[in-house]
């Protein structure tokens, strides 16, 4: 049985990544979320899961929370960590009217946690054999990509993109392979009722890309589908 963890996973493409990875059959999941008492829908999934799910309070922006996780863990190679928990930030995000506090709660969530988490984690990764770790990102922070306004979200995803890059070449020699990917416009809160796909589909494109990535694709970004994605 391989293990994963998955932080955000009370709802949207997080809650649609345990479900895929339960059907799979072959992992138990650990997900986490900040009240998981109150994860309705997650605390759903466990009945029918009976050993093979796992649920964990986690505050990603909480270096107590994150270490008492890695403890609760304690001797268990993780063979995936999936770096979901995520924030969209304030709704003043533009030049003119910017929540500057609120920005720096989302560079908090969206760049600096996943960091945290990953380090905190890294003794059961290391553990594991070709353990991987995936980071979800957005196209919202690809340079490459124009557009304008929603600078905290956009930022703090650019942010990300870079701290997983950089740690992708520390991990290497461990063997562990480090990827972020992209989700897709998802119909979820943040994504909105007009988005593309579903939770389900981006979590089964997202499960199979990081099924696929070797050490070759080691710090690479990509889409949900599998395609690279632009810096």
């Amino acid at each position: 049985m391989k293990h994963c963890i998955i932080s955000g996973a009370n709802r949207g493409v997080g809650l649609a990544l345990v479900s895929h990875y339960l059907a799979e059959g072959n992992w138990h999941v650990h997900a986490c979320c900040r009240q998981p008492e109150k994860a309705d829908a997650l605390r759903a999934l466990v009945p029918a899961n009976l050993g093979r799910i796992t649920l964990h309070t986690l505050d990603v922006t909480d270096q107590t929370s994150v270490d008492a996780l890695a403890k609760a863990l304690d001797g268990q190679p993780i063979d995936l960590l999936i770096n979901n928990a995520g924030i969209k930030g304030s709704k003043q995000q533009s030049r003119d009217d910017m929540d500057y506090d609120a920005w720096a709660e989302t560079f908090a969530v969206n760049a600096m946690a996943p960091l945290r988490v990953t380090e905190a984690l890294l003794p059961h990764l290391k553990a594991a054999e070709r353990a991987k770790i995936a980071t979800i990102s957005s196209q919202m922070g690809a340079i490459c990509n124009a557009g304008t306004g929603q600078y905290a979200y956009r930022s703090s995803k650019a942010a990300v993109n870079k701290v997983m890059s950089i740690l992708a070449q520390e991990v290497a020699a461990d063997g562990l392979t480090c990827i972020l990917l992209h989700p897709g416009w998802v119909k979820t809160d943040m994504g909105g009722p007009h988005a593309q796909i579903t939770p389900e589909e981006s979590a089964a494109g997202i499960a199979a890309t990081i099924e696929k990535a070797t050490q070759g694709d080691n710090g690479g970004f990509f889409k949900w589908n599998g395609e690279a994605h632009g810096w």
